[in-house]
């Protein structure tokens, strides 16, 4: 069973950019799973900026959108999952899964990896939303607390400063 370090924070807190200097510090064969499905023109130039952030760190890039759990990676390797609220609202919104079920998907990627480190939004309030938007929040929220708890280490990133608020990196990494 692999560690998992959790990255969360706001868009734009600096939190893939963290996550990837956090791979460098790693060896052996490296996946980013990567889980948005682009829908529109900023979607596209985002997908472009993390592919320039990650060009040098030698990735083996699996588009997932779902069932993380599935992606062929190799016994032992470190995995960057590229996000956790991505992969909450595929499953959500296109094969009816929930926030349990996306924990199990998670857990099953575990299985296989030495260093899992997903990067996740945080910090959503549902106040003022309602049906499936609430629903998502509430979910993203419960699915990053149960990833905090099973993390080994956990940190949130604000304003491209990271906060440890769990164990110790460097005796992870």
């Amino acid at each position: 069973m692999g560690t998992l370090i959790l990255i969360s924070g706001a868009n734009g807190s600096g939190k893939s950019r963290y996550a990837e200097r956090i791979v460098a510090r790693t060896t052996g064969r490296r996946y980013y799973i990567a889980t948005m499905r682009p829908c529109s023109e900023e979607n596209l130039q985002r997908i472009e900026k993390h592919r320039e952030q990650r060009k040098d760190l030698h990735f083996t890039t699996l588009e997932c959108p779902t069932q993380v759990g599935t992606a062929a990676v190799k016994t032992g390797s470190v995995v960057l999952l590229e996000d956790v609220s991505n992969l909450l609202a595929n499953a959500m919104f296109e094969c009816g899964g929930d926030e349990m079920s996306v924990y199990a998907d998670i857990e099953a990627l575990l299985a296989h990896c030495r260093l899992l480190i997903a990067v996740t939004i945080a910090g959503l309030s549902a106040d003022g939303y309602d049906g499936e938007t609430a629903a998502y929040i509430r979910a993203l929220n419960g699915l990053n607390q149960r990833l905090h708890d099973r993390a080994a280490a956990a940190v949130t990133m604000k304003d491209g400063t990271p906060l440890a608020e769990k164990g110790e990196l460097d005796e992870i990494v």
